[in-house]
């Protein structure tokens, strides 16, 4: 139910582009470094995309503050969540972008009216913002230990920071290797583990270039910047973002995949803190249940799946063999049943419960049997249609098998197809299986 509240509040009305609609001369003060409460004023009011003085119980709309502690997203970090509470009102913010220096918080009115000039206390979501900020710091961790293990041509291309799990593409030309990932899933943790204190300088470009920052994908900087650095010399990137007092305060960071995005561009995601020792806690469950089927545990798991796979694989031959016996045995009755048709034999006969590969060798061993001729056998195997069509050599050339086969896949709903002597097909008609079967014999006084 959470999930859904949150997908519905994704998918109200704030698909409006207020970013381009929206012109505040006078710039918002963002205070969301210090504080996560304090006091505004409401400078203007937005309602689908018109400048109104107020907003009453129940619209949808942008609140536009002279200060806040909201952080507005950017450098993929998502916007903050929370309320404002008026004297008699109550805005729930459920994002906050920014246009300009305007912070723009988009939500809706849950109690009494908003108006323009109004005194508000504001209030951020704190826990959704720390969860998001040990993301984001994980994120600037995850850069560095790429680089260091990939090498230096790794370049952020972009990425998404929330609550949930941080998402960050890179360039690199492969994909990376399962020790690699673990290389850097243990040096972003060896990281965590210093506990080492996040800081931040606010300095001018030159200076924030001298003392090695990088600056990250997409973002605009101006004469001032602000330099977060993390395990002394460890990472040191310019970010405007919301970050955790200390690298301990991420706790766990885990790797949940990695993969291409686009040509030279690779993706990882990834989870920290509470959300990734959730991660942790499901897999020891899931390996606890597969040891329990097993009757093993976790010690003897991999010994005892081992065993199971090379049983089945023993199964699988037993059944291998008996089927082929079985298919001798129905060849010997089955070719007692094919039609003369101008010279030719033809075979037409249904097989239930025989998959695909156990009608090809059917059909090989009746095309021997027959001498001359076409045939086309079909069943139902696991819900589904199945079709295998032959022809002899000496008839390829005037009917072919990949032709038969289409018309007979066509028939219960599918496709099929193959070479002059041999095609296959299928399709999810079942009651059209007779009716596709009885389709050789008028195919071969066709051909013939």
């Amino acid at each position: 139910m959470q999930a859904q509240r949150e997908r519905a509040r994704s998918a109200s009305a704030f698909g409006m582009d207020y970013n381009s609609l929206v012109k505040v001369d006078k710039d918002t003060v963002f205070t969301g470094y210090r504080e996560h409460t304090g006091e505004a004023t409401v400078v203007a009011l937005y309602q689908a995309g018109q400048v109104v003085d107020a907003l009453a119980e129940g619209e949808e709309g942008v609140v536009i503050l002279d200060q806040t502690p909201f952080y507005a997203e950017s450098g993929g970090q998502i916007g903050d969540r929370g309320y404002l509470q008026g004297a008699n009102s109550r805005f729930e913010v459920r994002d906050t972008t920014k246009t300009g220096g305007a912070f723009l918080h988009h939500g809706v009115i849950t109690l009494g009216a908003l108006k323009v000039g109004e005194k508000v206390g504001t209030q951020v979501e704190a826990a959704l913002q720390q969860a998001t900020s040990l993301n984001h710091s994980a994120t600037h961790l995850l850069h560095a230990a790429l680089r260091i293990v990939l090498g230096d041509h790794v370049q952020q291309k972009g990425s998404l920071v929330d609550s949930q799990r941080l998402r960050f593409d890179f360039s690199h030309f492969e994909a990376i290797k399962p020790e690699q990932l673990r290389q850097i899933e243990d040096i972003v943790n060896a990281e965590i583990r210093r506990n080492t204190p996040v800081q931040t300088e606010e300095m001018d470009i030159e200076s924030a270039k001298r003392k090695g920052a990088m600056a990250l994908f997409g973002e605009k900087y101006g004469d001032s910047v602000r330099v977060l650095t993390m395990g002394g010399d460890f990472s040191v990137e310019l970010c405007g973002g919301i970050h955790a007092k200390r690298t301990g305060d991420i706790a766990l960071f885990k790797i949940v995949s990695e993969g291409g995005v686009a040509s030279g561009v690779r993706r990882v995601e990834g989870i920290t803190g509470a959300a990734a020792l959730a991660w942790v806690n499901s897999a020891e469950d899931q390996l606890k249940e597969a040891a329990n089927l097993l009757k093993g545990s976790r010690d003897n798991l991999v010994d005892k799946l081992g065993a199971v796979l090379e049983r089945n694989r023993q199964l699988e031959k037993q059944l291998e063999q008996l089927q082929a016996k079985a298919a001798s045995a129905a060849g010997d009755d089955l070719s007692a049943q094919a039609l003369d048709v101008k010279g030719a034999k033809v075979l037409a006969a249904r097989l239930d419960g025989v998959d695909g590969k156990g009608l090809l060798a059917l059909v090989d061993q009746l095309k021997n049997k027959l001498g001359q001729g076409v045939i086309l056998l079909g069943g139902v195997h696991e819900g589904k249609v199945v079709l295998v069509s032959g022809v002899s050599k000496e008839l390829s050339a005037k009917v072919k098998a990949g032709d038969l086969m289409k018309q007979a896949a066509a028939a219960v709903g599918g496709k099929g197809g193959g070479r002059p002597d041999m095609a296959q097909g299928g399709g999810v008609d079942i009651g059209a299986l007779d009716s596709a079967l009885a389709l050789a014999v008028p195919f071969v006084e066709q051909g013939l």
